[in-house]
């Protein structure tokens, strides 16, 4: 561990305001991979359900794509999901087939969080549907019967549950989330999604 010091990214991989924060994601890494570790955790937003998302609830999430548009430049949705897909309020299997990937290769975990999001909000595709999932593992070579084997194991689903219940224990409840662990302590972290300085400025106050 880098000088003992590690930034906490809590997130869902079907999460909208994750999707618009990727570009400040990416600079982070740029700015602290050499001073810190960045370790993701799942939050998980949404249980498994086979049930259809009801009209309010849809109509309620096109209204939070328009906004993050409007609030964070060169953000894109694809409103074709809406009428492509049977939409359902399910971000659990996403969030396995993260933990599934990094079983096979840790390195490839943030490709599979990014090959989410592209489908999801960009190719009208819908990642709470497991046969959308296997499809992106082969997209990273992974080994397919391992990744279905996973996806669906007690061992993947206890650590969805684990992170999930450390996102909790530390306070964060609502994604993305930041957290600084330093001198043995979680210092939530600002979040802005168009100033990296701001979220830099409020993590060099703890370092």
């Amino acid at each position: 561990m880098k000088h003992n010091i590690t930034l906490y990214y809590m997130h869902d991989p079907m999460c909208s305001w994750c999707y618009g924060f990727k570009p400040i994601l990416e600079s982070l890494h740029n700015n602290l991979d050499h001073l810190m570790d960045i370790k993701y955790i799942l939050g998980g937003l949404a249980k498994d359900t086979d049930q259809s998302m009801p009209e309010s609830m849809q109509d309620q999430i096109k209204l939070n794509w328009k906004r993050i548009e409007s609030e964070i430049p060169n953000t894109e949705f694809n409103y074709d999901f809406w009428d492509k897909c049977v939409a359902r309020r399910s971000t659990y299997p996403s969030c396995r087939a993260v933990i599934a990937t990094s079983k096979q290769h840790s390195n490839l975990e943030k490709d599979m969080i990014n090959l989410i999001q592209h489908a999801y909000y960009l190719d009208a595709m819908n990642p709470s549907d497991y046969d959308v999932l296997y499809t992106l593992s082969k997209k990273l070579q992974l080994d397919h019967n391992q990744f279905i084997n996973d996806i669906h194991s007690e061992d993947v689903n206890n650590e969805l549950m684990s992170q999930i219940q450390f996102s909790r224990d530390i306070g964060a409840d609502s994604f993305p989330s930041l957290y600084l662990y330093t001198e043995k302590k979680y210092h939530p972290i600002v979040l802005d999604y168009n100033n990296i300085n701001t979220i830099l400025k409020h993590i060099r106050s703890f370092i």
